[in-house]
């Protein structure tokens, strides 16, 4: 599902910090491990595994290190990370007196834009939307101090426990049919596996009548009960976090050795007492859907941190200077890098291209993962050799400020020349 993102892209290269664009960019390339699963299979494989494919040998460790590693662990890295952009951005627009919060407001009318255009016309697991909506509000909480901020972000994050938890613990207290009947309307988005199979290896009108109700659910349903409290409060702990210097890379290596202990020792405990105890309950639908998610709810941000702690110390390290170059050049270009994998898995697995859709094992699919970040790695430094901006970044930046932004990058100045 996919990218907030892009939070710090109205800035010039020349004063964007390095952690933070590796960190979102290896969030980036993350993220499409999960994301996979919604382009390649059935929707209902992404929460139930057995529902469709292979299990067996590699498919298994593919299917089981996404979960324990990256499922909902790099969408946390992102919703954190757009929060420390928008206070890196504000901070920069009025260090210049530009109107800081006006620019801000058309930045998230047009992500909006960009987040409709991309759930309806291209794929329907869109996030754009959700960051959109959630970073209009909470840009208003950015000068309290960021202990507060912390607190409050994870007092709404707790939201969604409470209601989810509460509806599980309600939906096993009455007869198994009257919970069948509650959930019929909310829990699936078309006809059965059979026909959406169908209708994704068909034409984009075919695809489209599953996909629209799908989005629409998304940016209602979902956001609702789910992404608004989710995402607002990373958010706001991403706020927090930036002040800290923990995304910036400004923190004593005791204190990222301390962060990846806590996803290590803490957080991967956690997510993986939740998949075994779906498999002990057989996936069971109202248990997985809202008492056994809390295991990975929660474990996936410690284990995001200890994401955040690896990478920064991987840049702080110094090593491997030209892979770091590739990963800053990749999340310098999330928003662009983000819309060109649904572009392109849609073109794999969608009927208008290769029609793959629900033919590839999970081993396969995670091949695309691994071609398809290659060739981001590979793009993305040389995009960013020729021109300052990603495509989208530019047109987002020209749109914010109302303005044609300079695109091509300067050729140095010789002295003496």
């Amino acid at each position: 599902m996919a990218v907030a993102v892009m939070m710090s892209t109205a800035t010039l290269p020349k004063q964007r910090n390095q952690t933070i664009d590796v960190i979102r960019g290896v969030a980036l390339l993350g993220i499409l491990v999960m994301n996979i699963r919604i382009f390649a299979m059935p929707y209902e494989a992404y929460s139930n595994p057995t529902s469709w494919g292979s299990l067996e040998g590699l498919n298994y460790a593919v299917w089981f290190m996404g979960g324990l590693l990256a499922d909902q662990k790099f969408m946390s890295i992102f919703s954190m990370l757009f929060g420390a952009g928008m206070l890196l951005l504000i901070e920069r627009l009025q260090s210049t007196d530009r109107p800081a919060i006006s620019v801000h407001y058309r930045r998230m009318a047009w992500l909006f834009v960009f987040g409709l255009i991309h759930a309806y016309g291209i794929w329907h697991g869109d996030i754009l939307v959700s960051y959109a909506l959630c970073g209009m509000w909470v840009v208003w909480l950015r000068k309290l101090p960021a202990i507060w901020l912390m607190l409050i972000g994870f007092c709404l994050i707790s939201v969604v426990s409470v209601l989810m938890g509460g509806f599980g613990a309600f939906l096993l207290m009455i007869p198994l049919e009257e919970a069948s009947k509650l959930l019929s309307g909310g829990m699936q988005f078309g006809g059965s596996q059979a026909d959406e199979i169908e209708a994704f290896r068909g034409n984009w009108s075919d695809h489209f009548s599953y996909r629209f109700p799908f989005a629409l659910m998304m940016q209602t349903e979902v956001f609702f009960f789910y992404s608004f409290w989710r995402v607002s409060g990373l958010m706001l702990v991403g706020m927090a976090l930036y002040r800290w210097g923990v995304f910036t890379g400004r923190c004593r290596t005791s204190v990222y050795a301390i962060l990846l202990g806590l996803g290590i020792l803490v957080g991967i405990p956690i997510v993986w007492a939740g998949i075994e105890m779906n498999w002990a309950y057989d996936w069971e639908l109202i248990r997985k859907e809202f008492l056994f998610f809390q295991f990975n709810y929660w474990g996936s941000i410690p284990v995001a941190l200890g994401w955040v702690a690896l990478v920064a110390l991987f840049v702080r390290s110094g090593m491997l200077g030209w892979f770091r170059h590739a990963l800053a050049c990749v999340g310098r270009m999330a928003l662009s890098n983000y819309l060109l994998q649904s572009f392109v898995c849609t073109l794999i697995f969608y009927g208008h291209g290769l029609g793959h859709f629900a033919g590839l094992e999970r081993v396969d699919q995670f091949l695309v993962v691994f071609a398809v970040s290659i060739a981001q790695l590979v793009w993305s430094p040389l995009w960013l050799g020729a021109f300052q901006f990603g495509p989208f970044e530019w047109l987002w930046r020209c749109l914010a400020y109302w303005s044609i932004q300079p695109m091509r990058r300067r050729p140095p100045v010789v002295p003496g020349g």
